[in-house]
């Protein structure tokens, strides 16, 4: 039976059964422990895992993704927490000039297995430098992947992929949709990354979206139903790799 939870919950639960999983994985960022996460989404882990595997720093984007990295290069799987996208500029050259590229200038030799998770998005009122949407950005960088879910299933099986995946990963949510509801497996389940969902069948006109637009577009859908219009909606789930089969 599936069990109706949270976006914020699904993400806690996906972080909770991977640090069971594996000992190699670990949770790094500001107040990611102590304080359980500044959107509560790493609630009850130092708890549970203590604070070798739950880890709070210093408020240096740099440094805590730096961290992240060179573990990852020795074969941890670090789970980076940024308090906001927007802040993530300051780790600019880490993401994209090292965890991109250590594997393709190594020859393979070296994996970086990280996962760079970070809210972002307008309307909490949460100011100019806090509410940016820069996914658009990393989609464009060679060796990384966008992972961007818009529902709670979708964040707790994407999430679980990434931590598993060799590549480094930038996976996104987006703020509002921390305390959105939904239907999500009691039994252990991932989704792969780089597939699209068909969320709604239709024959006359397709909305692509993803994050918080995927329930934007299904609302969209159902007021086009009122006029006789059926009304196709994809969930792209993952920006990179993207899975452009499904969308033509």
């Amino acid at each position: 039976m599936p069990q109706t939870i949270t976006y914020r919950d699904a993400l806690n639960q996906a972080l909770r059964e991977e640090l069971r999983r594996d000992p190699n994985v670990f949770v790094i960022g500001e107040e990611v422990g102590e304080y359980g996460g500044a959107y509560k989404v790493t609630e009850g882990l130092i708890q549970e895992f203590g604070p070798e595997r739950v880890i709070d720093t210093p408020i240096s984007e740099e440094a805590i993704v730096g961290a992240g990295i060179g573990s990852a290069m020795v074969g941890l799987r670090p789970v980076v927490e940024l308090m906001t996208i927007n802040f993530s500029l300051l780790a600019l050259d880490q993401i994209v000039n090292h965890a991109a590229k250590l594997r393709y200038m190594s020859g393979g030799q070296v994996s970086v297995p990280v996962v760079i998770r970070a809210p972002q998005g307008a309307g909490l009122q949460l100011g100019a430098q806090h509410s940016q949407n820069l996914e658009a950005w990393y989609a464009h960088v060679p060796g990384l992947k966008v992972v961007i879910p818009g529902t709670p299933v979708d964040a707790k099986g994407l999430l679980k992929s990434a931590i598993r995946d060799n590549n480094p990963v930038i996976f996104l949510e987006h703020e509002i949709l921390y305390g959105m509801k939904g239907e999500v497996p009691e039994e252990e389940y991932t989704i792969p990354i780089g597939v699209a969902e068909i969320e709604r069948s239709g024959k006359d006109v397709t909305l692509i979206s993803y994050s918080r637009m995927r329930t934007l577009c299904m609302k969209a859908a159902d007021q086009l139903a009122e006029e006789g219009i059926e009304t196709e909606v994809i969930d792209l789930r993952t920006l990179k790799p993207l899975d452009t089969e499904t969308i033509i």
